[in-house]
């Protein structure tokens, strides 16, 4: 009696073992399909604007896209270097994809673009990656300048390539 018992606890455990490694897995491609999901949606909206362009705001003169919604740099990249902002970091602050072309105020020779791990091409300017905040819903809207997220300061970005503290 006392193997049987032993044989219904063993299997027991063991059930619910599989079940939270399940779990825990069907989590982990959910939020990694989630993070791709947030990126193609970025992807498909900053195609179609993309001319940076400068604009006044009470930060000093800054980088907008096209459509006027503002791009920040994020000091955990490294300039010149790959995105360092992925899954729940990029769906906070979309990547700005694509090429990209100098508006009026704004240095052709600056502009550039970094892979990022998928092989799309994220603009940069001045060799920082840029990005959206998910919270600028409207064109000249700025609510993220000087924001401590994800492991570096999010920061907009001056015509010079200079990131604004």
């Amino acid at each position: 009696m006392s193997s049987n018992l032993f044989g219904r606890q063993t299997t027991r455990f063991l059930t619910l073992g599989v079940l939270a490694l399940v779990t825990v897995v069907s989590g982990l491609i959910g939020s990694s399909a989630d993070a791709r999901a947030g990126e193609q949606t970025a992807d498909r909206t900053t195609q179609t604007s993309a001319t940076l362009t400068v604009r006044s705001t009470r930060f000093g003169v800054m980088l907008f896209d096209g459509r006027g919604r503002a791009l920040y740099g994020f000091t955990r990249d490294r300039r010149g270097g790959p995105s360092q902002c992925y899954g729940a970091c990029a769906q906070a602050w979309p990547v700005y994809f694509g090429q990209a072309r100098a508006g009026k105020g704004v240095k052709q020779s600056l502009i550039g673009t970094t892979r990022r791990r998928d092989g799309r091409r994220q603009v940069t300017y001045n060799g920082w990656p840029l990005y959206y905040y998910v919270e600028d819903r409207s064109p000249g809207q700025v609510t993220c300048q000087n924001v401590d997220e994800f492991g570096g300061l999010w920061l907009v970005v001056r015509p010079s390539g200079q990131l604004v503290r």
